[in-house]
């Protein structure tokens, strides 16, 4: 059987403040290219304020339904999160299948999901958008029945059958964030274990298609790690869902855990920004931030502002941040260097990546000390040890045990302080 195309009209309003209008439809003409949505038309309106009944005036629902039957397309997408009544309205008066851009990243957001954690929250985050829309999806079935006498029997079939699905949605609801609290305290639990082995976590972050999947590739690379680390990297919105964390083992044994977050976009869906706040913890809870920024797209600034908001909802605040200038190459600005709080490279051709472990580096391990320590000759593990975990600069051997210059963490100096005869 022929695989129905779908062809799309993508409608917006521009409010008279909204600076990002074009590029907002720009980027919903991409998110419904992610779905192999074919766009064959585009109708746009300028308001004061988005109409309360069909989003759009009335005499512009009869052009875009004109639009519609003219370039033969079979769905229309709105550049809007719609009320349950809006997209009720529309497809009575359109009559066809009318979605919003929150129902378009949801369901990008379905495809792409692979673990079973982004899994549930991407169905947690469907279902509480579906359930007060309930009535609009069941508006046919919805209508009384026959003049029976009161109670249950004078309900509609569909009315009736209206709530079921309600109550069915709300118990899967229900079980759904059970299983996500079990999955956030295994998080809690691991972050916890981290934590006792002192070491580092820094976060990448970023708006989706920055770059942010090549970039922790890169790093694996450089510093020698197996090609099955490797985390899934493509060119297209919302590529990586699922939170990816890998060590990194720098020249000098210095460590650190490098966690790699979903992308964020432009007007997120409020419940998928809730269902995946435990996911962002890993950002919350980071020593460091990387803020991965496509500096070659011209609306940057608004990317990056987009990305800080988000953040800021799922209530990471006062983590130093790193700015990654990512795909310097194609944005004609010069590459490697770095500032103070920002780094130029090109993840792709692996330019300025020394520059960012640098930076990294510099972050990350300032409160290092530099001693020198005596391990007695019986205290093998504690040599061991040090060779695995810290920076040697160099070993000699006495007459009561093996003399040590050391660059040690806080922790490790704390740990075997009693070992330290000079700085």
């Amino acid at each position: 059987m022929e695989q129905l195309i779908e062809k799309a009209i993508i409608v917006g309003v521009q409010l008279q403040k909204d600076t990002h209008f074009e590029y907002s439809m720009e980027e919903l003409r991409n998110l419904a290219e992610a779905l192999s949505v074919e766009v064959v038309g585009e109708l746009h309106q300028n308001l004061d304020r988005v109409n309360p009944a069909h989003y759009i005036g009335t005499g512009k629902v009869d052009e875009v339904k004109a639009l519609y039957e003219e370039a033969d397309a079979n769905l229309i997408i709105f550049n809007d999160e719609l009320s349950p009544s809006q997209i009720r309205n529309l497809e009575e008066e359109l009559e066809c299948k009318v979605i919003d851009r929150t129902m378009l990243i949801l369901d990008i957001f379905s495809r792409r999901a692979r673990t079973r954690e982004a899994q549930v929250q991407v169905e947690l985050a469907q279902l509480q958008y579906m359930l007060p829309r309930l009535v609009g999806l069941r508006a046919s079935l919805g209508r009384q029945g026959g003049a029976s006498s009161g109670g249950l029997a004078n309900r509609g079939a569909g009315e009736t059958k209206l709530e079921l699905d309600r109550r069915k949605i709300e118990d899967q609801i229900t079980k759904l964030r059970r299983e996500l609290d079990q999955v956030k305290e295994q998080r809690t639990t691991q972050r916890k274990q981290r934590l006792k082995k002192g070491m580092p976590v820094v976060s990448l972050v970023g708006y989706t298609n920055a770059g942010k999947s090549t970039i922790m590739n890169s790093l694996l690379s450089k510093t020698g790690q197996d090609a099955d680390k490797q985390v899934f990297e493509k060119d297209m919105l919302f590529a990586t869902l699922d939170t990816s964390i890998r060590q990194i083992r720098l020249e000098d044994n210095k460590t650190f855990l490098l966690s790699d977050t979903v992308g964020f976009v432009s007007r997120l869906p409020h419940h998928l920004v809730k269902a995946f706040r435990s996911t962002l913890e890993e950002a919350r809870n980071a020593d460091l931030l990387l803020h991965v920024v496509d500096v070659s797209n011209d609306e940057h600034d608004y990317m990056m502002e987009v990305t800080d908001a988000t953040l800021q909802d799922v209530g990471v605040e006062n983590v130093p941040t790193l700015y990654v200038y990512n795909k310097s190459d194609l944005a004609g600005v010069v590459y490697p260097r770095k500032s103070a709080d920002a780094v130029w490279i090109s993840a792709k051709e692996g330019a300025g990546l020394d520059e960012l472990v640098e930076s990294i580096r510099d972050r990350l391990f300032a409160n290092h000390v530099m001693c020198r320590v005596e391990i007695p000759f019986g205290r093998g593990d504690v040599v061991a040890y040090l060779n695995d975990h810290a920076s040697i600069k160099e070993t000699e051997y006495g007459e009561e045990g093996t003399l040590i210059t050391v660059e040690l963490s806080r922790a490790d100096y704390d740990r075997y302080e009693q070992f330290v005869v000079g700085k």
